[in-house]
């Protein structure tokens, strides 16, 4: 069976397109997409992606008048928190350890929520 190798792009609707993009190269490090076909687009480290559909109710996205959140994976969970409140965006550290790791929460310019994972357990590992 054929299958596909990975996301190739997210794709979303904003209020301001230029100052969401701008928030996401500046505090998180993910290059503007490319504005010629000569320019690479951002590549990220390979590593483990979960895709999975939320009741309609989830507060993982946000509540209801969001559909949609974005997990990103991190090396280092303290010193991303702390970069991110030394610019001063407001990040949310969950207390808990979970076996697959840490996670951090915060939202972007138009509040839609950034989860950030550093990965533990079977996830640190590589692919079986």
């Amino acid at each position: 069976m054929e299958r596909v190798t990975g996301i190739g792009g997210v794709f979303f609707r904003a209020q301001d397109p230029d100052r969401v993009n701008r928030w996401y190269a500046t505090h998180l490090g993910v290059d503007l997409a490319p504005e010629s076909y000569e320019v690479s687009s951002w590549w990220q480290q390979a590593g483990r992606t979960v895709l999975a559909a939320m009741p309609p109710n989830s507060e993982h996205v946000g509540g209801v008048e969001h559909s949609w959140s974005l997990n990103f994976r991190v090396a280092d969970l303290d010193a991303m928190v702390t970069q991110l409140r030394g610019a001063g965006i407001a990040v949310e550290v969950d207390p808990e350890e979970y076996p697959n790791g840490r996670f951090a929460s915060l939202r972007d310019p138009e509040g839609n929520v950034v989860q950030l994972w550093q990965p533990d357990g079977a996830d640190s590992r590589g692919p079986t």
